[in-house]
């Protein structure tokens, strides 16, 4: 599995090839008994997230797909990231204050070209910028204190594909 390469994401990615039958990467993964986590599998997609009795606010939770285009070759493409209610509601966040900046922003077009005073929608839009900001280190800060957890995720997932061979 490789490193990431990219800080800045919020959920991170990683993408792996084996040279095993996409049936064997299903089978390792239903054969789980690890006590820490839950592995749920529903067709080429797997879903790991830990127990009840260890998440926390800032948890991870990984989804695997599996992809295989050729006989004896599979993919294994994941993505890190938060509880999906949590990020929904980030994202509907984001998109709440991107709104609100893109009304402020025609206000304040508005009343410059009516010769208006444009102070309070300036005001305004420089606040949801503050705000922005705010959101994007609170997501840094929750994916740092979520970091231990997603090393326990990888290090799981490299036992799991330990015995298969890489591309």
């Amino acid at each position: 599995m490789s490193d990431f390469t990219n800080e800045i994401v919020l959920r991170p990615r990683f993408q792996v090839a084996l040279k095993t039958d996409i049936d064997q990467i299903k089978a390792a993964f239903d054969q789980s008994d690890e006590e820490s986590f839950v592995v749920k599998r529903l067709d080429e997609h797997i879903y790991i997230k830990f127990r009840n009795s260890e998440i926390t606010f800032w948890s991870p939770q990984l989804h695997l797909e599996l992809t295989s285009f050729e006989e004896g070759i599979s993919e294994i493409h994941g993505v890190f990231g938060p509880n999906p209610t949590l990020w929904t509601f980030f994202m509907f966040l984001h998109f709440g204050v991107g709104t609100l900046f893109i009304i402020l922003g025609i206000f304040a077009y508005s009343n410059h070209s009516l010769g208006k005073d444009v102070t309070f929608w300036m005001v305004g839009m420089l606040f949801l910028v503050v705000i922005w900001f705010a959101l994007y280190a609170f997501g840094r800060m929750g994916r740092a204190k979520g970091k231990p957890q997603t090393e326990q995720l990888k290090t799981f997932i490299r036992q799991k594909i330990s015995g298969f061979q890489r591309k």
